[in-house]
């Protein structure tokens, strides 16, 4: 693992999903730039001290030394956008495979010559996009694929934290710090780091892609530099269309992503903090709650097989998380999925989604096209 020292909350979030399932072992890493204390925390995880490194090239130079059996089998990156790429290109240059942190990397350049990379050395890289782990998500696109809403004609969804509503960054927060910081999250804040969220949920159910984008985004807090706020028009490539908020200014919110998808006989909602639930309200027929659970046998395979409990025993966050790991683990045995990890192409796109909603948010044109190129 290279980030998730002291202080990183996502960095506890990826050690417990990689060892939900006892397939995943971490054996070392590198946990931060300053060395003192990424052996601290490398000492809190109970790994051997030779495998705690000073910087990952000496990580990835020394664990290539080690005999087949021994050295490492991939590379988990949980660090700030800004190193997201250098990392992962340096692992699959290596030959090591890689599971990142999203969004891919700091701007669609780097992503764009990621993906070449990737091509080139013919490496396994997957981006933990933690929604697209849920059951009831999986099921979802299912019932859209299987033709239950009929075309789908429109989508919302929404992504309101409230964690950015006071100037965390200027107290000494250091995750509100490097998100608001052009130099380590990129062109954008917000968007960068929820909203990618919300498109790559958009994308997955629908089994589509989004074609263009109007935007509008603010910067609420005080002296910000990137977006902390903002809303997005957009159109699908099949002809739906659909709203996009995200926003980390709303007080009082936690973690709301909700989404719900319109069909021609059909509707679908899902929201995050009911996860284990699925409403599907065909027309002039009564609500249902679909419901997950290892004995619910009208769940689809990617569905079931997400699934680790019988329904009313929930799951939630750190389950969807595992099962992006179990998923990429199962990938590395050269297992066939149903629902193989999301990968570099993903990550592509959500960079362009990125890069297409700051471009049209400063332009005067109504529309700008998500472009897989700048």
């Amino acid at each position: 693992m290279i980030g998730g020292g002291p202080g990183a909350f996502i960095g506890d979030v990826h050690r417990m999903a990689a060892r939900l399932d006892g397939e995943i072992t971490l054996v070392g890493g590198v946990f931060g730039r300053d060395e003192g204390k990424s052996r601290a925390q490398g000492a809190e995880l109970h790994l051997d001290p030779a495998r705690i490194y000073p910087d990952y090239n000496s990580l990835l130079k020394s664990e290539a030394a080690l005999s087949p059996t021994e050295r490492m089998d991939f590379i988990s990156i949980v660090t700030p956008n800004h190193l997201h790429f250098p990392v992962a290109a340096a692992a699959l240059s290596k030959g090591f495979a890689v599971l990142s942190d999203k969004p891919a990397t700091l701007d669609l350049e780097e992503a764009i010559l990621l993906q070449e990379i990737v091509e080139k050395t013919g490496g396994l890289y997957g981006l933990t996009q933690t929604y697209l782990g849920y059951p009831m998500v999986r099921q979802a696109r299912y019932m859209v694929a299987n033709g239950d809403l009929g075309k789908v004609r429109r989508i919302t969804v929404d992504y309101p934290q409230g964690w950015l509503y006071r100037d965390l960054e200027k107290s000494g927060n250091r995750q509100a710090a490097w998100r608001t910081t052009p130099e380590t999250s990129g062109i954008s804040g917000c968007f960068s780091d929820i909203g990618t969220h919300a498109h790559s949920l958009v994308e997955y159910i629908s089994g589509d892609q989004m074609h263009s984008v109007c935007a509008a985004l603010n910067s609420v807090g005080a002296g910000r530099l990137l977006d902390d706020d903002g809303a997005v028009l957009f159109r699908m490539a099949g002809g739906a269309e659909g709203s996009l908020s995200a926003s980390q200014i709303c007080a009082g919110a936690d973690n709301g992503l909700m989404i719900r998808i319109y069909g021609e006989k059909a509707s679908l909602s899902w929201l995050q903090q009911r996860p284990d639930q699925l409403l599907f309200t065909p027309q002039g027929a009564p609500q249902q709650v679909w419901v997950a659970g290892t004995d619910k046998g009208y769940l689809c395979a990617a569905a079931r097989r997400s699934c680790r409990l019988p329904a009313g025993h929930p799951e939630g966050y750190i389950e969807a998380f595992a099962n992006i790991y179990r998923d990429f683990a199962a990938s590395l045995r050269g297992d066939v999925l149903d629902e193989p990890p999301v990968g570099i192409k993903e990550g592509v796109r959500g960079m362009a989604f990125v890069a297409s909603v700051i471009a049209n948010h400063q332009a005067s044109e109504k529309w700008t096209e998500i472009k897989l190129c700048r």
